[in-house]
C-alpha cells in the first residue's frame, strides 16, 4: 500500500487530490475503488488487499474528503468535478481499461463515467446506489452531512461513528476502529474531527426531491454489479428490480446491512472479486 497525490483543477485553481494505490503499480489490470459521500478511499483497505495480487487497486480520496484538499469555492462542490476529476485521475496513472466499484456517491460518479462515449470502464459495480434517489433518504442524509462535531477523545468520535453508521451492518471492533481512525483527524485544539469539508454538504441545504438519473442508467453499456444493503433505504427493491432488467446486469442483497455494505468481510470480498475476474 502506497499513500500518493495528484494536481487536479477546478474552477477554483489547482489543489491536490489524495488516493492509496496497492498492488504492483505496473499492472495493466485496475481497479477503481470509490467511496461514498463522506468517506474516504480507505475504507476500501480490506477488499484492496484481498484484490491487490491481481490488480493494481487505486483508492482516491474524493477532493474535500480524506487526505485531499479542501476547495476555496466551496459552490465547486459536485458531480460534474467529481467525475472530471477522476477522469483526470485515470489519465494520470496510464491506463486505457479499469473497472470501478463505488459505493453511494462512488457508484454514481462510476455510473456517469461508465454512461460516457469512449468509456475506459469494463465492468461496474454499484454498491447500494441506483438511479433513483428517493427524497425520504437524501433528507436522512441531510441531518448529518455538512455538520462539524467535535469529540474530545477518539472514544467518543468512534462511538458517533457507531451510531450514524450502523447501517454498514455487524462490523467487528477492529473494524469500527478503522473506519473510526481513517475518517478523523485531530484539530489544532485537540479535538476529534471528521476529515471532510463540512461544506460538502452544502447541496443538502436545499428542499428535497426524488432524483431520477434513468436517462445516465441507462446509457452504460458494460456488466453491472449491484450490490443493496437488504435494508437499505436509499436503494429501494423497485428500483433494484427495475435495475436488473437492463442486460448484462445482476444483483445481490446483502442481509443484516442497510445503506451501505462494506466489503470487509471475506463473503462480500468474494462477490467483488468474483464478478470483477469474469472474462
Amino acid at each position: 500500500m502506497e499513500s500518493r497525490r495528484f494536481l487536479a483543477f477546478s474552477p477554483s485553481g489547482f489543489h491536490h487530490v489524495a488516493y492509496t494505490q496497492w498492488g504492483d503499480p505496473d499492472n495493466p489490470r485496475v481497479v477503481f475503488c470509490v467511496h461514498g459521500l463522506t468517506r474516504n478511499g480507505r475504507d476500501f483497505d480490506f477488499l484492496a488487499g484481498a484484490l491487490e495480487r491481481d490488480y493494481r487497486v487505486i483508492c482516491p480520496d474524493v477532493i474535500g474528503r480524506g487526505k485531499s484538499d479542501w476547495l476555496t469555492n466551496k459552490a465547486d462542490y459536485g458531480y460534474p468535478l467529481y467525475v472530471s476529476q477522476m477522469a483526470a485521475l485515470i489519465a494520470h496513472i496510464g491506463v486505457e481499461e479499469i473497472h470501478w466499484v463505488g459505493t453511494s456517491m462512488g457508484g454514481l460518479i462510476g455510473m456517469f463515467l461508465a454512461g460516457l462515449p469512449g468509456t475506459p470502464i469494463r465492468r461496474l459495480v454499484m454498491n447500494d446506489i441506483g438511479p433513483f434517489l428517493p427524497k425520504a433518504s437524501l433528507e436522512r442524509l441531510a441531518q448529518y452531512v455538512g455538520k462539524d462535531p467535535a469529540f474530545d477523545t477518539f472514544e467518543q468520535l468512534e462511538a458517533h461513528v457507531r451510531i450514524i453508521s450502523a447501517p454498514f451492518g455487524p462490523l467487528t471492533d477492529a473494524q469500527w476502529r478503522h473506519l473510526a481512525t481513517h475518517c478523523s483527524y485531530v484539530d489544532s485544539a485537540g479535538k476529534y474531527r471528521f476529515a471532510y469539508d463540512p461544506a460538502i454538504g452544502e447541496p443538502f441545504k436545499a428542499e428535497q426531491q426524488d432524483i431520477n438519473l434513468e436517462p445516465m442508467w441507462n446509457a452504460v453499456r458494460c456488466p453491472v454489479l449491484v450490490i443493496r444493503g437488504k435494508e437499505s433505504d436509499l436503494l429501494l427493491p423497485e428500483t433494484l428490480e427495475k435495475m436488473k432488467s437492463r442486460p448484462n446486469t445482476e444483483a445481490v442483497e446483502i442481509e443484516g446491512t442497510g445503506h451501505a455494505p462494506m466489503f470487509m468481510n471475506s463473503d462480500q470480498i468474494e462477490i467483488v472479486r468474483s464478478f470483477l475476474n469474469r472474462n
